[in-house]
């Protein structure tokens, strides 16, 4: 009977609230708003300067967008570089990008054993954390758990809010090590609690890598192949930092501006990364890829797959967003550096795994989109397959399942936030504090007797 009347109750506050918030906001005003942070020709507001990383898609000549092959640079290195560098040496990549985020340079091969052991050393979570934290307190969505767990660390260190160098820095190889751990288990107690499956719990092995460790602790059977790991690896390396303006490195950034502790900025950071349209990015495209493939009869013939396509475009297929999720990229225009690595090693790993038919489809459609996109809109628009058009399908055939897309994104990532947020707090200086232009006007007071409101009646099926 409370949840009926609450539900009643709240109805209305809700129709009152639409009647007396002009929710239209940009239909009032004429101002130069740059929402999003974005400038009119869709290049972001420049807020400050980094040397973490930067990520190059198009020159400006004479005021001009002019479209290149994209290129993403980790601390002055061309990423296709760095991975063509260690898998020559045939190595593991993410603990040697994940120091050089950090530290600024290349480690010698005395300093890569080095962090590999500190890595390992640090995935022991605190006496009673997974009981207490992970096990009693089971949620249905990882990265929910993996946020609330970074804010629970804060109570376990013994020096939570210094913002000297090196506890930063310690703070820092903690959370890269742990993140794998959490995001793991959570994802075990998950499937344990919400879909009835058996719980098991594998400790990390100290002479594994990050990639076959996560591999090894979310399988029952703990079984993984070097070919998986390696290709988990290199996914970990392309999504490891990507720039001081991705909207999950602005917030650790805005966040660390304040002041506060490293466990704020980065559960804050774990936060924006969770929204669909940030780290949630690779499930949509899986989901509307499943679409595309029940509705194309003949995933050979490209005037079949623009078809479908168009009609995603026009809001008449999909989920009514017009969207083609995937393509498309607020920076790069070519290509996506990150896609042009993972999708050649999306070929090899597909044709193993007899899924070449589906990866040659989510190319045709990479291939039309642009097409039908100018066909449709009207407007002649440069456009590339971005990193979640391929990542999502590298994860499928991984037999990693959805639940785990965007925490694996937030197990690279944590190392790019972590280097900004120390960057942001030892060079920024000055508060983040951007505007707000106010649309309200005067109002005078009203005596409570003399409010004369227009009431919102409930709906019929709630009268009596």
């Amino acid at each position: 009977m409370v949840d009926e009347r609450f539900d009643e109750l709240l109805h209305t506050l809700c129709a009152d609230y639409r009647v007396h918030n002009n929710l239209n906001l940009e239909a009032r005003t004429n101002s130069n708003i740059k929402r999003g942070l974005r400038n009119d020709d869709g290049t972001g507001v420049m807020v400050g300067c980094t040397a973490v990383g930067n990520v190059l898609g198009y020159t400006i000549e004479d005021g001009e967008r002019v479209p290149m092959p994209g290129r993403l640079i980790y601390r002055g290195y061309d990423l296709s570089d760095l991975v063509d560098g260690y898998i020559r040496e045939q190595r593991f990549g993410f603990p040697e990008v994940a120091y050089l985020l950090l530290f600024g340079h290349l480690p010698d091969q005395e300093q890569y054993d080095m962090f590999k052991r500190l890595l390992h050393d640090f995935t022991d979570l605190p006496q009673n954390f997974t009981e207490d934290m992970i096990l009693k307190n089971p949620s249905h969505n990882v990265m929910n758990k993996l946020g609330r767990s970074v804010l629970a660390l804060y109570s376990c260190d013994p020096d939570p809010d210094s913002l000297s160098v090196e506890n930063m820095m310690r703070q820092s190889i903690e959370l890269i090590a742990r993140f794998p751990v959490i995001a793991a288990y959570a994802y075990v107690v998950k499937r344990h609690y919400f879909d009835n499956d058996s719980l098991y719990l594998h400790r990390p092995e100290p002479e594994l890598s990050t990639a076959e460790n996560f591999l090894r602790m979310i399988r029952p059977d703990k079984h993984f192949t070097q070919e998986e790991a390696r290709l988990l690896d290199l996914c970990l390396v392309c999504h490891a930092e990507h720039g001081g303006g991705n909207n999950s490195t602005f917030t650790c950034r805005s966040v660390s501006s304040t002041g506060t502790d490293t466990y704020s900025a980065i559960a804050a950071a774990v936060a924006s990364l969770k929204g669909p349209k940030h780290g949630g990015a690779n499930r949509q495209v899986l989901a509307q890829f499943s679409l595309i493939k029940q509705t194309v009869r003949d995933w050979k013939d490209d005037d079949a797959v623009a078809d479908c396509v168009g009609r995603i475009l026009r809001r008449e297929l999909g989920d009514g967003s017009g969207l083609i999720y995937g393509m498309g990229h607020a920076v790069y225009t070519l290509s996506d550096p990150r896609t042009v690595i993972l999708r050649q090693s999306a070929r090899t790993l597909a044709a193993q795994r007899g899924m070449l038919d589906e990866l040659e489809l989510m190319e045709a459609v990479e291939r039309v989109t642009p097409r039908m996109f100018a066909e449709i809109t009207g407007h002649e628009k440069v456009m590339c397959a971005n990193v979640d058009m391929y990542s999502g399908l590298i994860y499928q055939m991984l037999d990693i399942p959805p639940d785990l897309f965007t925490p694996l994104f937030a197990v690279a990532r944590i190392t790019g936030w972590c280097a900004h947020r120390m960057e942001e707090v030892l060079t920024g200086g000055r508060l983040y504090r951007p505007a707000y232009k106010s649309l309200t006007r005067h109002r005078e007071y009203i005596p409570m007797a003399a409010r004369t409101y227009r009431k919102n009646p409930l709906p019929a099926e709630k009268r009596d």
